[in-house]
C-alpha cells in the first residue's frame, strides 16, 4: 500500500471538489454570490468581526482582493464597516442580517442538495465520506493556522 500521495492523486481530489462545489452551486435556487465573496460571508459569520486584512488570510486571497470584495458586499448590504474599537485608525467589517440570512440560506440550499446526492450513495461510500470530512476540514485549513 502507497505511503505517499503523488502530483496526479492531488490533482484527482481537487478536480473533484472543485467539480461538486460548482455543482452544488449552480443547482441550488439561492442568490449567486463569487467564490470569494461566499468565503469572506463565511469566515465573518463562523469567527465574528475582523479586519481586511484579517479576512485576506482566513479567505486565502490579497488584500487588495479582500478589499474589492467587501466593498461588494458592503455594497448589496451584505456586511457593513465600523470603527476598530482598539485602534480608531482602523474599520472592521461585520455580516449584517442580509448578510447572515444570505449565507444561511446558501449553506441550507446546498447541504440538502448534497444530502439527496449522499442518499444515493452505498451505505459503504457514505460511510467512507463521513469517515472523511475531519481530513477533509483539516486540508482546508489555511496553512498559517496550524
Amino acid at each position: 500500500m502507497p505511503t505517499t500521495v503523488t502530483n496526479h492523486e492531488a490533482l484527482q481530489l481537487v478536480v473533484a471538489v472543485h467539480r461538486l462545489v460548482r455543482s452544488l452551486r449552480q443547482a441550488a435556487p439561492a442568490r449567486r454570490l463569487q467564490p470569494t465573496q461566499l468565503l469572506v460571508l463565511s469566515e465573518l459569520s463562523a469567527h465574528g468581526p475582523m479586519r481586511i486584512g484579517e479576512i485576506a488570510v482566513r479567505a486565502l486571497c490579497s488584500q487588495p482582493t479582500a478589499t474589492t470584495v467587501v466593498t461588494s458586499l458592503e455594497s448589496t448590504g451584505l456586511v457593513r464597516r465600523e470603527p476598530d474599537a482598539a485602534d480608531g485608525r482602523a474599520t472592521i467589517v461585520v455580516l449584517t442580517e442580509v448578510g447572515r440570512e444570505t449565507i444561511l440560506s446558501l449553506a441550507h440550499g446546498e447541504a440538502e442538495l448534497l444530502s439527496e446526492r449522499m442518499a444515493e450513495l452505498s451505505p459503504e461510500d457514505r460511510e467512507h465520506l463521513r469517515s472523511a470530512m475531519p481530513v477533509l476540514r483539516h486540508l482546508a485549513e489555511p496553512q498559517e493556522n496550524k
